[in-house]
């Protein structure tokens, strides 16, 4: 969460005020211009208790833009909470989601948090805190579809989120050998879309994901095969080797369970308490 950057751009910027004038005496209100600079740098070191958290904006119900175009969802909440208890501001970036190793690791953002699914290979690239929700990666077909199991996606286009781990769940499994196409897209929500419109056979998402939009947009006419592409867990990312920010978060999580927060969070969105403990 430090911002170097930020502390040299305001030490640079307070040098040139000092050697911007012709004359070397110190000015008449030396004390008020000591009294800014304490203040300036005041200023810098209390940006270093802002949280930066990553996230996909369109990621229904983890964290995405209501009407209002306002942030929310259960990361959200969750993440406020446990901001709170570690006594930090938390701010919301929204992401290219297939850049996020990039966006964590040049420290554009402290945290990637929205339904972040584990997996070997972020284990090696991130430093992980607890699971704390189940996930899977579903089929989702058009109600009148003639797919009713993952065979059937043979000769398919099939839809999925750019960087997510339903396209490596697909490619573990030998049957996307044999579809017509494997689509990818920016967002869960553009491939939920695009099979409402006819124009690929199947998605493969997270099952929260697809679940709340089947809810929350009944017109599309879409359903999820009982057969799947495998269980996953979701967790929260830092850079590789963070473990001091992701220890203080893990301790504020587990306060949040102990006391109830999470379940309340999880059965506003969910209607049930399905956090992982």
């Amino acid at each position: 969460m430090k911002r170097f950057l930020s502390i040299l751009l305001a030490g640079t910027m307070l040098l040139g005020i000092v050697g911007c004038g012709g004359n070397t005496e110190a000015p008449a209100d030396a004390e008020n211009t000591d009294t800014a600079a304490e203040d300036t740098a005041d200023a810098v070191e209390n940006t270093d208790d802002v949280l930066v958290v990553g996230l996909d904006d369109t990621f229904e119900p983890m964290g995405f833009r209501d009407e209002n175009n306002e942030l929310v969802g259960f990361d959200i909440d969750l993440a406020k909470a446990a901001a709170e208890k570690m006594g930090t501001e938390i701010k919301f970036q929204p992401i290219d989601w297939d850049s996020k190793e990039m966006e964590i690791n040049t420290d554009k953002i402290d945290l990637i948090w929205n339904g972040f699914s584990t997996s070997p290979e972020r284990e090696e690239a991130f430093t992980l805190s607890k699971p704390y929700l189940d996930n899977k990666q579903i089929i989702l077909v058009p109600a009148d579809s003639d797919i009713a199991t993952k065979a059937d996606l043979a000769g398919k286009n099939v839809g999925a989120q750019d960087g997510s781990t339903a396209v490596d769940a697909i490619e573990a499994d030998d049957i996307h050998n044999e579809f017509a196409n494997l689509a990818t897209y920016d967002t869960n929500v553009l491939a939920f879309q695009d099979l409402a419109i006819g124009r690929i056979d199947a998605v493969v998402a997270d099952v929260v994901a697809a679940q709340y939009y089947i809810a929350t947009n009944e017109d599309a006419n879409l359903k999820i095969l009982d057969e799947d592409f495998g269980s996953e867990q979701y967790v929260i990312a830092a850079k590789k080797g963070n473990t001091e920010l992701m220890d203080k978060l893990q301790a504020a999580i587990d306060e949040l369970n102990a006391d109830g927060t999470s379940a309340k969070i999880s059965e506003k969105w969910f209607g049930e308490d399905i956090v992982v403990k």
